[in-house]
């Protein structure tokens, strides 16, 4: 029997007559692969320029105010980018795959409910994240080694941006609704204004410029909620105007808890796979805290290019999810499989040159962050090493998106177990047995990425092999 609640849902009419294919619809189900997934995936290029401008000069902006200040906001990073990847690519990933494989099959009326459904999927998960993260970030942060002035900017910075996770929850939910439907360049223009805005208003919160108080690490956890939080707005106006392919309805609500299920049931691997990613760089940050400060903040610094890798395959990604999800909700199995290996490749190769330039010139990427020359050295060390394993990482983070548009996302979200178990493992036994240092320990982040390829790769193709069957 299905449950009431207040006017958040849609009430769907089960007799609505069915509404003729779309011509996006019709392009993701008949046009070439390549050429097709290119022109999805262009408009995410300014998704992939806007996180990195977000993820770049929040390190820059807040590295002026010393090195604890920095340190601190990347003790509270990973755990924001929590956040913002269960909305983007777990969750969010469920709810475009939803709405494709509704379209594929001609069911617009189910993919007006989905998006509903989606928008208080938003609300909840953020009560979720901010219940939980607010009262035990000083018990996180103290575990990653945050002591004094750290612990106190990693806190400063991450009570507002937990506070405010409704705002990036729910820009990355209704952008993803509006993917499923094959339309990329409304929610990448959408979040690029929302990150252009967060990058200007960010530094005069943060130093006090003009008529804004001096708010230190806060002011950039302040910066990006209100930005995201009109950019959320601006979705839920086109969501509920004539030009969106499907409806999002705010009022005269019916619950459908089958709905819940078949976003859950995608979303909740998602977000273990989301968690997966975020706690590998978390435990790998603590594991570098043992070899010292410098190497922490080294490590730290380096990451963050994993963090542009993300959007990059993120770009890719959502192309990749629409269009499996679409064929596959009409059956055409077959070119759902050529969606996804072509895809794959083609993440593994922009990844790959990203991690192939910066282990080139790994000075580049260190020099926004920091002039110390042992940080630097060691950061510079750590590119070298583990940029040229990029490609394989960038593959694993596509297949997983094509195992979303499939709705079987179980086995890749166990081969990102596998390369956390793999880096973490591989880290203490090169610290413990083989005193490798730093460079052990950043061989085994490469072996991590490594592992991660070759696992989803194989997870796929045993996919497949039981679809055949």
């Amino acid at each position: 029997m299905e449950s009431r609640m207040s006017p958040v849902l849609p009430a769907v009419a089960p007799s609505a007559p069915p509404r003729p294919v779309a011509p996006r619809t019709k392009m993701l189900l008949g046009a070439p692969i390549l050429p097709t997934l290119l022109r999805l995936s262009a408009p995410n290029v300014l998704n992939l320029m806007a996180i990195v401008g977000m993820i770049t000069f929040d390190g820059i902006f807040v590295g002026r105010l010393g090195a604890s200040a920095l340190a601190g906001v990347s003790l509270a990073f990973p755990w924001v980018m929590l956040v913002q990847h269960t909305g983007a690519s777990g969750m969010g990933g469920a709810v475009s795959s939803a709405i494709a494989r509704a379209l594929g099959a001609g069911d617009r009326a189910r993919a007006d409910a989905l998006a509903s459904h989606a928008f208080a999927l938003a609300v909840i998960l953020s009560a979720a994240f901010s219940g939980l993260m607010i009262p035990a970030a000083p018990l996180v942060f103290g575990w990653m080694g945050g002591r004094g002035e750290v612990l106190d900017a990693a806190l400063a910075y991450s009570n507002v941006a937990f506070a405010g996770a409704i705002s990036i929850l729910m820009l990355n939910l209704l952008g993803n609704v509006v993917r499923g439907t094959g339309n990329m360049g409304v929610p990448a223009t959408v979040i690029v204004g929302a990150v252009l805005a967060h990058v200007m208003l960010s530094p005069a919160l943060i130093f006090g410029w003009g008529p804004f108080p001096a708010l230190g690490p806060a002011g950039a956890g302040w910066g990006l909620a209100i930005t995201f939080g009109v950019g959320s707005l601006v979705l839920v106006a086109y969501l509920r105007g004539s030009r969106s392919l499907v409806a999002l309805a705010l009022r005269g609500v019916r619950v459908q808890p089958a709905l819940f299920k078949e976003i859950l049931r995608v979303g909740v691997p998602g977000m273990i796979n989301v968690a997966i990613t975020n706690l590998s760089v978390v435990v790998l940050t603590g594991i570098a805290g043992y070899l010292g400060r410098e190497t922490a903040i080294a490590y730290a610094m380096g990451a963050r290019l994993e963090y542009i890798l993300i959007p990059l395959a993120f770009g890719f990604g959502t192309a990749i999810v629409a269009m499996v999800g679409t064929n596959w909700g009409a059956k055409q199995f077959a070119r759902a499989r050529r969606i996804a290996w072509i895809g794959g490749a083609t993440s593994a190769a922009a990844c790959g040159a990203v991690g192939v330039f910066f282990a080139l010139f790994p000075r580049l990427w260190m020099g926004l962050f920091t002039e110390d020359a042992e940080i630097v050295r060691i950061g510079v060390s750590y590119l070298r090493i583990v940029g040229p394993a990029c490609a394989l990482y960038g593959l694993g983070m596509a297949l997983y998106f094509a195992t979303q548009g499939l709705g079987r996302v179980l086995l890749t979200v166990l081969a990102n177990g596998a390369r956390l178990v793999v880096s973490a493992a591989g880290a203490l036994f090169a610290l413990s047995f083989l005193d490798a240092g730093t460079s052990g320990f950043f061989i085994a982040v490469a072996a991590g990425f490594a592992a991660y390829g070759l696992f989803t790769s194989a997870a796929l193709v045993h996919i497949h092999r039981r679809i055949a069957q």
